[in-house]
């Protein structure tokens, strides 16, 4: 598929700054209600906020490395981008939903494209009491933390919390804890993709608990969390031919 229009976004990384510098000279730049394609120059951060700045749009995005680990992006070459966009794979994700409420009976509502994480908030560790589909499968989590991945997100912070690489297409959510310490050696559990998650935090006066959706800003003492994939969000990225998304789950696994 030919992009035509392009809209640029970048960090404020200096070498994505310079990029930004760089293409837009020589491509241009639409506006992105506009544009084909968004193009993101920065790392896996930025990624994840354009995709979250673009949801409404449903534009694909394709992303180059400015960054650092760049898992979501494409290598920096600011040549025949065209050309690179045109024969790019299109990988489609589903969001994670976040409905937090806190002690004192808000709700906050947010999405997540890695994971949705609850936090010890506090010296003491966490208790959670872990609920999927209204069946409680586990009384007391006794934890520094937990969190619900999706599969594009399983290498990030989950895969630091000894959570599985889920391939891209597979219809399952890794449950994972951060340093259980009852069950001490609770590994997880896969959820089915249309599985609702649902975490309630015990003691929450005494062990206070935060939870966060893509790091995008924590709501703090809150009394449960509930997590379910989002089917009505699908965001679209774009890699170079042979470096897809499911290549890199696959890849990841043997480094």
């Amino acid at each position: 598929m030919a992009f035509s229009r392009i809209a640029f976004a970048a960090s404020t990384a200096p070498a994505a700054v310079e990029a930004l510098r760089v293409l837009t000279a020589r491509y241009g730049q639409v506006a992105r209600e506009e544009a084909d394609v968004v193009v993101a120059l920065g790392g896996d951060g930025f990624m994840l906020q354009t995709l979250h700045e673009t949801e409404a749009l449903a534009l694909p995005v394709y992303g180059m490395n400015c960054g650092t680990i760049g898992f979501l992006m494409n290598a920096y070459q600011p040549g025949e981008l065209p050309a690179r966009l045109a024969a790019a794979e299109e990988a489609v994700i589903n969001p994670l939903r976040m409905r937090a409420v806190g002690v004192d009976g808000t709700v906050h509502s947010a999405l997540a494209i890695n994971e949705v994480s609850l936090l010890r908030a506090g010296p003491q560790a966490a208790k959670l009491r872990v609920i999927v589909d209204g069946r409680v499968r586990m009384e007391e989590l006794v934890c520094d933390g937990a969190l619900v991945a999706t599969p594009a997100g399983s290498t990030a912070y989950n895969y630091s919390a000894h959570g599985p690489i889920l391939p891209i297409g597979a219809d399952v959510l890794a449950l994972t804890a951060m340093a259980a310490f009852r069950p001490r050696r609770w590994r997880g559990a896969l959820i089915p993709k249309t599985a609702v998650v649902r975490l309630e935090v015990l003691e929450a006066a005494k062990r206070p608990v935060m939870a966060d959706a893509d790091s995008r800003g924590s709501v703090r003492e809150v009394a449960s969390v509930e997590i379910r994939s989002e089917p009505g969000v699908r965001h679209r990225i774009l890699f170079d031919p042979g470096h897809g998304l499911e290549e890199r789950l696959i890849n990841e696994q043997f480094v």
